[in-house]
C-alpha cells in the first residue's frame, strides 16, 4: 500500500467515525458541510480525493480538527515530525504550500502548520467556528494577513493573532518567499 493510499484509508476511517459519533447521516453531513453525498460516500470508501477546503468544512461541521481527520493513532509520548514526511494540504499557483505538521492532544488542541507563500500568492480561508484563534509567525520574508477585510503586514520576526471566525487570507508580499508557522487554537468544545 502506498503512503497516499494509507493516508486516504486513515482519513476515511476518521471521517466515518466522527460522523457516527456526531450522529449524522451522510445526507445531513453533506448538507451541513456543503459536500455532495457522492463525494462523502467515496471518501468513506477510501476512494475520494478531497481538497483542503473540503477537509476544513468537514472538520468544522464534525467539530474536530483537520488533523483529527488525517492522523492515525498517536504512538509514544513524544512525536517528532519532519516536514518532508508530511504531504502538503494546499499548493499555491506559484509554488507555495501549507503542511499540517501536527496537532497537540488534550481538551483544547492546537494545530501547527508550516506555510510557504510566494510573492503575490494568496490563500483565502472561510471563517471558522466561534472560538477558533489563529496565529501567524513569519520566520522569513513578508506577508499580508487579511482579516475581515483589513490588511495587516507581517514581517520576519513578527507574530500576529486573530479570531478565526471572520473571512481571512494569507498573501505573500515583498520580493522573496515568505515562510511562516501558523497555529490554529481550537476551543475545548471542538
Amino acid at each position: 500500500m502506498t503512503e497516499t493510499e494509507a493516508a486516504l484509508r486513515t482519513l476515511s476511517h476518521n471521517v466515518r467515525a466522527a460522523r457516527t459519533r456526531a450522529g449524522l447521516s451522510l445526507d445531513e453531513l453533506g448538507r451541513r458541510a456543503k459536500v455532495s453525498k457522492g463525494a462523502l460516500v467515496a471518501l468513506e470508501k477510501a476512494q475520494g480525493n478531497p481538497n483542503f477546503a473540503t477537509l476544513v468544512r468537514l472538520a468544522d461541521t464534525l467539530g474536530v480538527s483537520v488533523s483529527a481527520l488525517m492522523e492515525g493513532p498517536v504512538e509514544g509520548r513524544v512525536r517528532v515530525v519532519s516536514c518532508d514526511t508530511v504531504m502538503p494540504l494546499w499548493a499555491g499557483e506559484k509554488g507555495g504550500e501549507a503542511r499540517l505538521m501536527l496537532t497537540t492532544s488534550g481538551p483544547a488542541p492546537v494545530e501547527v502548520w508550516r506555510w510557504r507563500l510566494e510573492p503575490g500568492e494568496e490563500y483565502p480561508s472561510h471563517p471558522h467556528q466561534a472560538g477558533v484563534v489563529e496565529t501567524v509567525s513569519v520566520t522569513a520574508g513578508r506577508m499580508v494577513l487579511v482579516a475581515d477585510g483589513a490588511e495587516h503586514p507581517v514581517e520576519a520576526g513578527q507574530t500576529a493573532t486573530f479570531d478565526g471566525d471572520v473571512p481571512h487570507a494569507y498573501r505573500g508580499a515583498g520580493t522573496g518567499t515568505c515562510h511562516l508557522i501558523m497555529t490554529v487554537h481550537l476551543p475545548p468544545c471542538l
